[in-house]
C-alpha cells in the first residue's frame, strides 16, 4: 500500500508532464491558503454536499452551473458585494487597469 504522504512526488511529476506549475505557499505565510481553503469549503458545501451523484459526468455538470453562478451572478465580499460582471464593468469605465 503506498502511503498519502509519499504521494506528493508522483504528483508533482503528474503536473509536470502535464505543462502544469506548483505554486507553494511562502515559508510563515499560513494566510495565503486561505483563499483555496475558502473556496474548496464553499465549493464542498454547495455542490458536494448537496447531490448524491452516481455518475462523474454529473458532478462536472453541477460543478460546470455552479462556476457560472459563483463567478458571474453571486455577489462577492472582496468585491464590494458586486458579481464579478459588474466589477468588470465597473472597472472599464474607471481609469485604472485590471490585472491579468
Amino acid at each position: 500500500m503506498e502511503w498519502p504522504w509519499f504521494l506528493g512526488e508522483a504528483f508533482v511529476q503528474w503536473a509536470k508532464l502535464n505543462g502544469m506549475a506548483i505554486r507553494y505557499i511562502q515559508p510563515g505565510k499560513p494566510n495565503q491558503n486561505a483563499y483555496i481553503e475558502r473556496f474548496n469549503r464553499t465549493f464542498r458545501e454547495e455542490v458536494l454536499d448537496q447531490h448524491l451523484f452516481t455518475r462523474l459526468d454529473d458532478v462536472r455538470e453541477a460543478a460546470y452551473w455552479w462556476m457560472l453562478e459563483y463567478n458571474e451572478e453571486r455577489p462577492h465580499d472582496a468585491l464590494g458585494d458586486m458579481t464579478p460582471v459588474e466589477y468588470r464593468q465597473a472597472a472599464e469605465g474607471s481609469t485604472f487597469e485590471m490585472s491579468a
